[in-house]
């Protein structure tokens, strides 16, 4: 019963009995310091207010985010075990991982956060533009290098989609994340990275690299003088995403309680601007719009990720 009450209980509890409430645990499928992880802290100091609710932040790492989703999959439905998913876990791994241990219906979206373009940056002694990168490529097939974190990771399928589109062959390079490609790019061992906007940016304001372009569907703020992949091929956008999701058969009361909860933290202009600083835009969405969006991602990226031969 009292668990109940506790479900049904106004947005807002006062302070004492919001740190007694038993926490609403958000899953991280990633080890601690990466995107992912950045934007569920960041999201979790803002929603224990409006949910009524402590936040708290838990990793679950392994097989590109395979562990991290199950255990959301499994647990109970009651809206207190929460998953970050990344584009991986539900664009991605269904059409390449044999034998997954979950379907996108053993989850019940609750809102898109934001989405993440990938940052093609080269050497400061590289090519200076995407053209030139690209006539490069095409004389000298497959010996320009870039770094990946695996061939079904979604900064190689990126790539992929940017060599195809272009008709070039680059080389993919698999690393154990992203310390030790950034360190062999900066040794000179590595032509390229293929890299969420933070690692990007901070290179290229640092003149440790220069971003040729960007695989998003819009320019980035502070950014805006390097190009889209789209302005030369038009389509050809490769992004990653972050959103919430609950166990399926949660009570849409709570799968609602939550979504207003985090739409009022993304939707602050301290929190756009925290994840813009990361290369991270922001979006905050419906449950509904959310279903859309992971339908539609899932419709493109299957045939595409045949037509690559791209396996987990």
């Amino acid at each position: 019963m009292k668990r109940r009450a506790l479900l049904a209980a106004p947005a807002l509890l006062p302070g004492a009995a919001l740190a007694q409430a038993r926490p609403v645990t958000i899953t991280v499928p990633f080890p601690p310091g990466g995107s992912t992880d950045v934007t569920a802290r960041i999201l979790a100091e803002r929603m224990a207010g409006p949910l009524g609710l402590p936040v708290q932040v838990e990793n679950r790492p392994g097989a590109a985010t395979v562990i991290g989703a199950e255990f959301v999959a499994r647990s109970a439905a009651d809206g207190h075990t929460v998953l970050i998913a990344s584009g991986s876990t539900l664009t991605i791994n269904p059409h390449i991982v044999r034998n997954i241990p979950y379907r996108e219906a053993d989850f019940a979206p609750v809102t898109l956060i934001s989405t993440l373009p990938f940052a093609i940056v080269a050497r400061p002694d590289g090519a200076a533009s995407l053209e030139v990168l690209m006539a490069r490529a095409q004389a000298a097939p497959g010996t320009i290098t870039y770094g990946t974190n695996g061939p079904s990771s979604f900064n190689n399928i990126a790539m992929l989609l940017v060599n195809e589109a272009f008709g070039v062959r680059m080389q993919d390079v698999t690393y154990r994340g992203d310390a030790a490609q950034v360190a062999d790019f900066l040794g000179g061992r590595l032509d390229l990275l293929v890299v969420g906007g933070s690692t990007g940016l901070a290179m290229h304001r640092a003149g440790q690299g220069r971003i040729l372009a960007w695989t998003g569907e819009r320019r980035m703020p502070g950014n805006e003088e390097v190009p889209l992949v789209a302005d030369f091929r038009p389509g050809t956008v490769a992004q990653t995403w972050f959103g919430l999701l609950v166990p399926a058969r949660t009570p849409t009361a709570m799968v609602q309680r939550v979504n207003a909860a985090a739409v009022q933290a993304i939707r602050t202009e301290d929190f756009r601007a925290r994840l813009l600083a990361e290369g991270i835009f922001a979006i905050g969405s419906s449950p509904e719009e959310f279903a859309n969006f992971l339908r539609t991602e899932s419709e493109r990226w299957g045939p595409l990720l045949r037509r690559m031969n791209i396996t987990g």
